[in-house]
């Protein structure tokens, strides 16, 4: 580990044209408020395609979720995009993201956008009506994108390319974004996706558009995280190419110590998903992350098709648990926990605003 530690400290001329100097990147960070946030998957939709599309898109359903974050004191959300929906209505597509971004501007609320991942528990996707949802099992539906069979087959990626290049063009000087997180999870092989190429290239075609927004993509398990085997091509590649550092921890008792690990890099560091309780909590995490001015983005905000309240081991027929999982609010707008309301708005200040 020390060896990609020493690796990866290189300076702006010797990564290539481009990328932020850590420098560069501090200096955007100390003129951002905290961002403290959710990622958002509006109860309507079981996966990002159901987000986007245009028979299933209710901007309605999220001018009313993003007002119960807007009441947590929450200034951004972090939501995926998917490139299914560029390649078959590209005008469509964007004339949402449009809708969306000004629903999040009177609420106060900053964007970033996942434009790739490895997560999801079915691969190659497709348009169209999305599968119902299979109860007792915690995002059933969720989707990879672009999918395993595009991902290792590089003759695909051009139009991949040309999607990147096209958002990016459309909204790397929107200030209603934050940052872009260009690939999620890139360490995760699920379903046999070798990211390590992609990952790269999807940096090389950001970098050729230059937005002002720093680019991202997260150390998805704190190396050595309990027994955890680290890819570390993959996070070799990550920390030589980002702007800002971005993590994802489910665990309390890791936190402080996967933040201490990346400190030396001198880079912001946003943790992008956390929340899972009991063992991940706003409790645990939340001041933690706001002594650090690390950013805090949990995982969740009203409970939906994608049965996030359900924990990742759940399984058809359990029941409903105890303790959520993830999510704040019910379907009704009720909280799972007026306590746990009071001390995020307690953490956010809303009551000071």
């Amino acid at each position: 580990m020390a060896a990609v530690l020493t690796l990866t400290a290189c300076s702006h001329q010797e990564i290539g044209d481009n990328r932020w100097t850590a420098e560069e990147a501090t200096r955007w960070y100390e003129n951002v408020e905290w961002p403290v946030g959710c990622n958002y998957v509006p109860s309507y939709a079981i996966n990002p395609i159901e987000i986007w599309q245009e028979e299933s898109f209710n901007p309605e359903i999220i001018d009313h979720e993003l007002s119960l974050a807007e009441g947590l004191g929450f200034n951004i959300v972090r939501i995926y995009l998917h490139n299914l929906m560029w390649e078959w209505d590209k005008e469509g597509f964007k004339s949402r993201i449009d809708e969306f971004l000004d629903i999040c501007e009177r609420h106060g609320i900053k964007v970033t956008f996942t434009l790739f991942t490895n997560g999801g528990n079915y691969d190659n996707p497709k348009l169209g009506r999305q599968p119902d949802a299979i109860p007792g099992i915690h995002s059933s539906q969720w989707i990879q994108s672009p999918g395993t069979d595009r991902v290792n087959d590089p003759s695909t990626w051009p139009v991949l390319k040309a999607y990147v290049q096209d958002i990016l063009r459309t909204y790397g000087n929107d200030d209603r974004i934050l940052y872009w997180c260009l690939y999620n999870e890139p360490e995760n092989y699920k379903n046999g996706a070798r990211s390590l190429g992609l990952l790269e290239e999807v940096f090389k075609w950001a970098r050729e558009v230059d937005p002002s927004q720093p680019c991202t993509a997260p150390v998805w398990i704190r190396p050595g995280q309990k027994g955890s085997s680290t890819k570390l091509e993959i996070l070799n590649s990550i920390l030589n190419n980002v702007d800002i550092i971005t993590i994802h921890c489910y665990y309390d008792d890791e936190l402080e110590t996967f933040i201490d690990m990346f400190k030396p890099f001198g880079r912001p560091i946003i943790c992008q998903e956390y929340m899972g309780r009991p063992r991940s909590t706003f409790e645990g995490s939340l001041p933690v992350l706001k002594r650090e001015k690390v950013g805090a983005i949990n995982w969740g905000l009203v409970r939906g098709k994608c049965n996030f309240h359900l924990p990742w081991s759940s399984k058809e027929g359990d029941p409903e648990p105890e303790v959520w999982f993830h999510d704040i609010y019910n379907p009704d707008d009720t909280p799972y926990s007026e306590s746990e309301i009071e001390f995020i708005r307690q953490m956010t200040g809303v009551y000071s605003k």
